[in-house]
């Protein structure tokens, strides 16, 4: 069997283990989300590089909230050559402070946050720092790996020590997935696939929380099909108080 085939089989084992296991903590982080919209409180996403391609996923996106906010910080989007620094950026205690604290989030507010091995400074300290300011943190992160590694923060704690509601990925240790016989490094992560899947479905079910209560929920339409554009503009105008990447 080809490492095409191997990866959908693991994907497909995970995704099934997600939505079976995972599916408490997603409907409270959907709920949590939702009632932030009907609160008139902000949603913010962050991770760091690679992870944060999730927070780039919920960001500006067809069928994405026009509510959740990404946030972005020099250093934290893999933008700097070598891309090494960033993994060195990513350890530095007191940034994930400065990033947050830059931030218009305020209490009641709604953190998502994401990161594999929850064990850097900057996402412990950001998490931190939210919990203080009174806002919700939603973790999505990997507990096969976070339960095998320490902490590089200074206080010694994860990131998941800091969740309001914890969401497993289910991924494998180190998040790579397929195996060559012989070769010592798997191929292949789960996290980018996996965690958009399950960050979509939980906005979906935000939406559609909202709906229920008789709620326009704050979506995106495409801008690439007529209307698109003008529904936008409307949509975003309704919702400018919670919106801070315009």
């Amino acid at each position: 069997m080809s490492a095409i085939q191997n990866y959908y089989n693991r994907i497909d084992e995970i995704m099934k283990e997600v939505f079976s296991e995972e599916a408490d903590n997603m409907e409270k982080a959907a709920e949590i989300i939702a009632q932030a919209n009907e609160d008139g409180r902000s949603v913010f996403g962050f991770g760091c590089n690679h992870a944060g391609l999730i927070t780039l996923e919920l960001f500006y996106r067809t069928g994405g909230m026009v509510t959740i906010n990404p946030i972005r910080a020099p250093g934290m989007m893999l933008e700097l050559s070598p891309p090494t620094m960033t993994s060195e950026m990513e350890r530095m205690a007191g940034y994930g402070r400065i990033i947050l604290n830059n931030e218009p989030c305020r209490e009641g507010d709604v953190l998502i946050i994401h990161s594999v091995s929850g064990r850097n400074a900057v996402t412990i300290d950001m998490a931190e720092c939210a919990r203080e300011k009174g806002m919700t943190v939603i973790v999505l992160t990997n507990m096969n790996t976070a339960t095998s590694v320490t902490s590089r923060h200074p206080s010694g704690k994860m990131l998941h020590d800091f969740a309001s509601v914890l969401i497993d990925n289910h991924g494998d240790r180190g998040d790579a997935t397929i195996e060559l016989p012989g070769f010592e490094q798997k191929l292949a992560s789960s996290s980018t696939v996996v965690g958009a899947a399950i960050l979509n479905a939980v906005t979906a079910r935000a939406s559609e929380i909202l709906y229920a209560k008789g709620i326009k929920p704050p979506v995106f339409m495409s801008g690439n099909i007529d209307g698109g554009d003008a529904y936008n503009k409307a949509v975003i105008a309704e919702h400018k108080d919670n919106i801070f990447y315009m």
